[in-house]
């Protein structure tokens, strides 16, 4: 499984200039199911992304202090295989993601993982499809 974590003031994921969703301030992370991830895998990335000290502590400044969960933040999941490709000469080879068919059942379950972590109601989203994302 990897994961591209950028964190945002908003972020949100249009589709043919319809916004499907969108978040304030917190973490847009990209999420690359593999062909060998499964249940254990993912919540071990839940648990790393939501808790990851990747914000300043508004109180006294320090740096890397805070994660999105601390200070209550929101998350944007999308899923994106591509992060699996390879590169052969001129063409991608995605035979390192997750199947089509089961990388949405996976993809599901890491949405319930975060819930389940990261109660908060509204604080995070999953989106699973090929999306172009503007933050």
């Amino acid at each position: 499984m990897k994961a591209i974590i950028q964190r945002v003031c908003k972020a949100s994921v249009v589709v043919e200039q319809e916004t499907i969703s969108s978040i304030g301030r917190g973490i847009c992370v990209l999420i690359g199911i593999g062909r060998e991830d499964g249940d254990e895998d993912i919540e071990y990335m839940v648990r790393k992304i939501l808790n990851l000290r990747i914000f300043e502590d508004p109180e006294n400044g320090k740096r890397w202090d805070k994660s999105v969960v601390d200070l209550g933040l929101e998350v944007l999941s999308v899923s994106q295989f591509t992060l699996h490709a390879l590169i052969k000469g001129n063409k991608l080879d995605f035979h390192r993601s997750m199947n089509p068919e089961d990388a949405p059942i996976l993809f599901k379950i890491f949405g319930k993982i975060k819930i389940k972590i990261y109660s908060r109601e509204n604080k995070g989203r999953e989106i699973w499809c090929f999306y172009v994302c503007t933050y």
